[in-house]
């Protein structure tokens, strides 16, 4: 694990690809990662931590990335998933997905965060790497605007829940609606709100 004092990054091999995800705190939808390996001659200016920046700038820089990075995949893990093997393990999933999807191997991975998933290539940790190394701050961004994309579609799906809006964290909003509404099959059902509904003698799951 890397912290923010020792770290050289001007000693980052050149395919360095930088790993994120999104989705850990949320009640409801996958976790979502992203991988992406920038191209030095291609750089994108204003890159940072996703949640510094507005949804607006977030698509923008998205868009920037996609188009100019060497290479860049998605990963996820789906609520059952999420369930089975708990929100950490159910994240490394998705970052090891995100990298096994690139178009190239990288030379080493750089992880945000202080856990590591098994990678066919050297991988370490960064704590506030989102914020520290751009590569990680591209897949931050990608994987933010994939999967708040996805939790505004799962609204049009599931409504009264306010998935468009709180993106499936456990606002004052989404509490209540799970009171009235019930459980859906998005749901973790490992989490705690969510399983004192279903504990709620006379709950009901809405169908899928």
């Amino acid at each position: 694990m890397i912290e923010q004092t020792g770290f050289e990054f001007h000693a980052l091999p050149p395919l360095t690809a930088g790993v994120d995800e999104v989705g850990r705190g949320p009640l409801a939808g996958p976790v979502v990662a992203a991988a992406v390996i920038l191209d030095p001659r291609r750089p994108v200016d204003g890159l940072k931590d996703s949640k510094a920046l507005t949804a607006q700038r977030r698509e923008a820089l998205a868009v920037q990335i996609r188009a100019s990075a060497l290479a860049w995949a998605l990963g996820r893990a789906e609520v059952e998933e999420i369930d089975a093997i708990n929100i950490l393990q159910a994240s490394l999933l998705a970052m090891q997905r995100a990298v096994a999807g690139l178009s190239v191997l990288p030379q080493l991975a750089l992880v945000d965060g202080n856990h590591c998933p098994r990678l066919d290539c050297p991988v370490q940790a960064v704590v506030r790497g989102d914020a520290l190394v751009a590569a990680i701050s591209a897949a931050s961004i990608l994987a933010k605007v994939a999967r708040d994309r996805e939790m505004v579609e799962l609204d049009d799906r599931y409504p009264g829940y306010g998935m468009a809006q709180h993106k499936g964290y456990p606002s004052k909003l989404h509490l209540q609606a799970l009171q009235a509404l019930g459980v859906s099959p998005i749901h973790r059902r490992s989490y705690a709100p969510v399983r004192r509904v279903l504990e709620t003698p006379g709950c009901a799951e809405p169908e899928p």
